[in-house]
């Protein structure tokens, strides 16, 4: 994978526009329609699926969910898509996950108007407080009952507008961003010992990938954690660009290259099947020893009328 380029991913308090591509005098501005497929399995082992996708709309007035598979204009109305990996004993973890996609959906869209305002500072705020909210609804519920003591989840989202895709990610899920004239970058952190390893350089894929402590999350919502630190950032979107949201899971069933590879060339091989349906079928197919979840979100321009 390439390393981030900082002229399109950034930290939202710096962000004052996106760089976008040079459209010719009188050329009609063209409009961006967001494509998106999604699909969580459970894998062949487990007995229940912890894991928790979300994919909304909303604008000043309504927030609309949306089907696993779609397409929608941009304008006027901001996207959200999120996983959530849960964990804990008995059925806590999928509890987790769930209640975590519906506190997104109560919580974020109150940001709309700062999204209409063109208020890009204003993100960074909003993301924070959602997974200190989300996080201290987890403990709360941890400590008052036994079931769901310890239950915890990770959380991977992406906020779209008009010019920025803002997101917000704790634990091991993973947001990938697929820009149309560039390589595959990992934009999340892995917040783990061997994803620590591996951004400083000293573990690589296949090293991260056989390491018994892979799994060991040093951040998470809910989970006892006293503390949390989300990763928060953006990145400036243009048309012809894609992002991935996915579980855990996914990646123990694909390789990086082979994600970026079944990703760019899927469209001419799966027929009726959706991209996200590709990868998690492929992924459980390869692995499936844990439940496996995708997003993936493609930014395409059409011209306004």
């Amino acid at each position: 994978m390439s390393t981030p380029d900082q002229a399109r991913i950034a930290a939202p308090a710096a962000s004052t526009g996106a760089e976008q591509p040079e459209v010719a005098p009188g050329t009609p501005a063209p409009s961006v329609t967001v494509k998106w497929s999604a699909l969580t399995h459970v894998g062949r082992f487990r007995p229940n699926n912890e894991d928790a996708f979300l994919a909304l709309n909303f604008d000043g007035h309504d927030v609309r969910y949306l089907g696993k598979t779609g397409e929608a204009s941009l304008a006027g109305t901001d996207f959200v898509f999120a996983v959530s990996d849960g964990m804990g004993g008995a059925n806590s973890g999928e509890f987790a996950s769930r209640i975590t996609v519906d506190r997104v959906t109560r919580l974020l869209p109150r940001g709309f108007r700062l999204s209409a305002a063109g208020m890009s500072s204003g993100f960074q705020d909003i993301l924070l407080e959602l997974f200190s909210e989300i996080h201290n609804d987890l403990l709360k519920l941890g400590y008052s009952y036994e079931e769901c003591a310890g239950m915890g989840c990770t959380l991977s989202l992406c906020w779209f507008t008009p010019d920025w895709a803002y997101f917000g990610h704790i634990g091991d899920s993973r947001i990938y961003f697929l820009p149309r004239d560039g390589a595959m970058t990992q934009v999340s952190h892995d917040h783990s010992y061997v994803g620590k390893q591996r951004r400083n350089g000293t573990m690589n894929e296949r090293q991260a990938r056989s390491d018994p402590r892979r799994s060991a999350l040093q951040q998470a919502l809910g989970a006892g954690n006293q503390f949390i630190d989300p990763q928060i950032g953006a990145v400036g979107h243009r048309p012809g660009d894609r992002f991935l949201i996915c579980s855990d899971g996914l990646v123990d069933g694909l390789w990086d290259r082979e994600i970026e590879e079944l990703i760019r060339t899927a469209p001419l091989e799966i027929a009726n099947r959706s991209l996200a349906q590709h990868l998690v079928e492929t992924a459980v197919q390869n692995s499936g020893r844990d439940n496996t979840t995708a997003i993936v979100i493609e930014l395409l321009a059409s011209l306004a009328t």
